[in-house]
């Protein structure tokens, strides 16, 4: 039941108050009975509905039962006549969407109600009746449904054209056969009519691209009056422009005058969507933008705060394209950083980020810092990845944007807003060098009061790596020590580790760091005082390391030679007992993921995990697990592991991908198998390579797996010699094995074993996988250092491609180098886009990539590849892998 009325005293005055408050589905079904009354009471009956849709609305279900006796109820309210009560009933009988069956019980009411004198039964009847008739019920009523959509009370016109809208998804045809009478509703002189008008007559031709620039060349002449279908027409415009090519003699677009000319209309929506709309045309230039530019920018300083956001957000999105164009508006924006809308506030300071230049930094730093305070932290985290990005435009400002962020990290805040700034000034400190020093500092002070235990640990275990190669390493020490005597133990076990790690790395600490590490062995948790006594162990009491100083570095750097995965397995495994656990007997070989537990698309990662290589890691796993093995271990230095390729398909018995490894003078092939068959163990597994088709490599090694029980993924490799370079071929496999029948019961294997096999996918070693992805913090200065002497440019067509940013994903992929500064993202709609790209070649010989991507044609994408490095000959090969794939 609801909650009686109450007066709200002061007390509530802040609480929000709902008459639905604490109602029960229960106690609406039996109110329900109010409608079987013979003496029906308005009032009350529109109550007990507004509950019912109340709940509906909230997400409560009615069962089948329970929603027939309401329908069938509801049903009896067709005899009252009071107008409120008739619109309550239309709704509820829309929400309850009644079955086949059902409908007929309404339909002639409805159907009475649509051809009525009372305008109000007339279009809500129309509604309801195409909400839940089906196509053969609405040929019957189609000549009704026509005559209204040209009626003259524009309620019921725009009733007949909005259901028209909704029915063109179950029934086109019919819909489709009322084209002329919706042609004459576009030009009537209602606002509401003319709108949904053009909405239906848009969507019955969208599939004519002739169609609708024909429609678009009519109305674009003046016969639209409405401000709603104005801003509708406005988008259609817009739609026919971008699938149409300027004219290449003049370089004018068509429509473009319209666009133009909706700048000065009368109303305030219409204007705005015509700005908006060039603003966001492909390839624009700075003379198309200026008028639309100069109407954003008397937006900013309206008194409609609707405005002044619309405004903001699109000169926000220009400012990632053209940031000069929006300089002019600067003034204008920096007047709205204390503007009461914090989303406007925000907007603009993002802006001013992205336009200003290096000698307005110091002036924006000054407002910003009192903004910051006023704002949520879902904003603070927009502003500081801003700051971010202007210190990487402007690194000669790193002093200013690093004090900025090291204040505003002492500030209040949540978790999210301080992973924010930590990861920033991060970073920082990675792409400037000479921020170094600096940003260490405040992260030092900042973990002093960060009462976030992974941030402090992330921080400590960055300053062990960063820390002992910066000019004065003693100065952090007392920092990291304080963390010891302060934190809670996940603190103080990093802390002795970051520790360990400086004691090892720099001669002249390491007296002290043993000094230290001694007091730790008195700590009250087993996990501080075992690092300190595993570390102690390598340094004696002058500070001199037991072993050499490169094993002290293997230690406390390296990754075990075992993958982690495997390493809790074992450990959950393990029964305590006088035996010790033995880390020998972990696998060493890493688990393919089974086809069911595909890793979903990664978020972005932070920069206090790994770097934006993030294959660096599992690199390094693979080579620790390549080079335990005899017959790889003397190969080298791994260059490159691909990414696993699968040579089987989905739901197959058995699954198998494989990763490439790349050496300079060989290839190992790491087949990743997993059998999916319940009653089968497979034993002696191997695959059986054909390298005819690759003559240039020689088969040296195989390692063969000897079992392979169901669901638990086991590895076999083969190796290849091949001469030094980018050498090419492709593959053939075949997966042979033995067979033994497994009792379910049991799950023993008999005996007796069956040879099989089962072919493969081929596999091809492409010019990409002698590319490793490696960025670069600042790619002109890359660009222009490494000089001409190795260029090569060339064109190329692409072919026709769904869209501009599927043809640069295409590429980068093709390519398998690393994309910089932001540049694999296309803004909408772009017709021309440039990517930057960079990475090391085979032989650590450095290569840069500029692609510059340019629609020619429907659908047709043009290409210039321009290519950089040390060595022509890898100029000459990054374009044969364009040419070739």
């Amino acid at each position: 039941m609801a909650q009686p009325l109450i007066k709200k005293d002061d007390d509530r005055d802040d609480e929000d108050y709902s008459p639905f408050l604490g109602i029960e589905k229960g106690a609406v079904l039996q109110e329900a009975r109010v409608f079987n009354d013979p003496q029906l009471d308005p009032r009350r009956c529109s109550q007990v509905i507004t509950k019912s849709l109340y709940l509906l609305n909230q997400g409560e279900t009615f069962t089948k039962v329970e929603a027939t006796e309401v329908f069938f109820a509801v049903t009896k309210l067709f005899q009252s006549r009071d107008l409120g009560l008739r619109r309550m009933v239309y709704l509820m009988i829309k929400e309850l969407s009644p079955s086949a069956d059902e409908v007929i019980i309404v339909t002639s009411s409805l159907m009475k109600d649509m051809n009525s004198k009372t305008d109000m039964y007339r279009a809500n009847a129309i509604r309801v009746l195409c909400r839940i008739t089906d196509g053969t019920l609405l040929t019957q009523i189609e000549r009704y449904l026509k005559q209204a959509i040209v009626d003259k009370n524009p309620v019921v016109a725009s009733a007949a054209l909005v259901s028209g809208i909704h029915l063109l998804q179950t029934n086109p045809e019919i819909v489709k056969r009322w084209s002329n009478e919706v042609q004459e509703a576009v030009q009537s002189r209602a606002a509401l009519v003319q709108f949904h008008a053009l909405a239906l007559l848009h969507q019955i031709r969208q599939n004519d691209r002739l169609a609708v620039s024909k429609l678009v060349t009519s109305l674009t002449k003046g016969t639209v009056r409405s401000p709603l279908a104005q801003c509708l027409l406005i988008r259609y415009t817009s739609q026919v422009m971008r699938e149409s090519n300027p004219n290449t003699a003049t370089g004018e677009r068509p429509f473009f005058d319209y666009l133009e000319s909706c700048l000065r209309h009368k109303a305030e929506m219409v204007i705005f969507e015509a700005a908006r709309a060039i603003t966001e045309l492909s390839d624009v230039h700075t003379r198309e933008l200026t008028p639309a530019i100069t109407v954003l920018q008397l937006f900013l300083s309206s008194s409609k705060p609707v405005l002044r956001f619309a405004a903001v957000r699109t000169l926000n999105k220009v400012a990632m394209t053209h940031p000069m164009a929006v300089t002019n508006c600067n003034i204008d924006m920096e007047s709205l950083i204390s503007d009461q809308n914090r989303s406007i506030a925000t907007l603009a300071i993002t802006t001013l980020l992205k336009t200003g230049n290096e000698s307005s930094v110091d002036r924006l730093m000054k407002q910003i810092t009192n903004f910051m305070s006023d704002i949520a932290d879902e904003f603070k985290i927009v502003v500081v990845e801003a700051i971010r990005s202007l210190c990487l435009k402007f690194p000669l400002k790193y002093r200013s944007l690093m004090n900025f962020l090291s204040n505003i990290l002492r500030e209040e805040g949540g978790f999210e807003y301080k992973k924010a700034i930590v990861d920033s000034i991060v970073i920082l400190i990675r792409d400037i060098p000479d921020a170094k020093e600096s940003g260490l500092f405040h992260l030092c002070e900042f973990i002093e009061d960060c009462e976030f235990t992974y941030l402090s640990t992330q921080i400590l275990h960055f300053l062990g790596n960063e820390g002992p190669k910066t000019s004065d390493p003693s100065k952090y020490i007392r920092y990291i020590y304080n963390r010891v005597i302060l934190e809670n133990a996940t603190v103080r076990a990093s802390a002795v580790s970051t520790l360990a790690k400086f004691g090892a790395l720099v001669d002249s600490l390491k007296p002290r760091i043993y000094v230290l590490l001694r007091r730790c062995l008195f700590d009250c948790d087993d996990e501080v005082r075992d690092r300190a006594t595993l570390y102690l162990n390598m340094l004696v009491g002058d500070g001199s390391v037991v072993e050499t100083g490169k094993d002290v570095k293997d230690f406390l750097f390296g990754s075990l030679n075992i993958p982690l995965i495997n390493l809790e397995t074992s450990l959950k495994n393990y029964e305590p007992s006088e035996e010790a656990f033995n880390i020998d007997s972990v696998p060493k070989e890493v688990k393919s993921q089974p086809l069911a537990e595909k890793k979903a698309p990664g978020k972005k990662q932070s920069a206090l995990g790994a770097p934006p290589t993030a294959p660096t890691s599992s690199s390094d796993a693979y080579e620790r697990i390549l080079s335990a093995i005899p017959e790889f271990s003397t190969f080298g230095h791994l260059f490159k592991s691909s990414a696993p390729v699968e040579l089987t398909e989905a739901e197959t018995e058995y699954a198998v991908n494989v990763v490439k490894h790349i050496y300079d003078g060989h290839v190992v092939f790491q087949y990743n198998c997993t059998n999916t068959i319940p009653e089968q163990l497979l034993e002696d597994v191997m695959v059986v390579v054909d390298a005819t088709e690759a003559e240039d490599f020689s088969e040296t090694a195989s390692k063969p797996l000897k079992s392979l029980p169901y669901d638990s993924p086991g590895q076999t490799f083969v190796a290849f010699e091949k001469p030094e370079g980018a050498i090419l071929g492709k593959f053939s496999n075949v997966l042979k094995f033995n067979v033994k029948e497994v009792d379910p019961s049991t799950g023993e294997a008999e005996e007796d074993s069956v040879e099989d096999e089962y072919q493969l996918e081929d596999l091809e070693v492409v010019a990409a996988d002698y590319v490793l992805r490696v960025g670069v913090s600042n790619f002109r200065n890359a660009w222009e250092g490494m000089g001409p002497d190795c260029e090569r440019v060339d064109e190329y067509g692409l072919g026709v491609r769904e869209s501009l940013a599927e043809a640069v994903s295409a590429v980068i992929n093709i390519l398998g180098m690393q994309p910089c500064e932001g540049t694999e993202v296309v803004p909408n709609n772009s017709r021309s886009h440039t990517c930057l790209l960079s990475g090391v070649f085979i032989g650590n010989v450095k290569v840069l990539v500029r692609l510059s991507f340019g629609i020619d044609g429907p659908k047709q994408v043009a290409m210039k590849l321009a290519v950089r490095s040390e060595d022509q000959a890898v100029s000459d090969a990054i374009h044969e892998i364009v040419s070739s794939g």
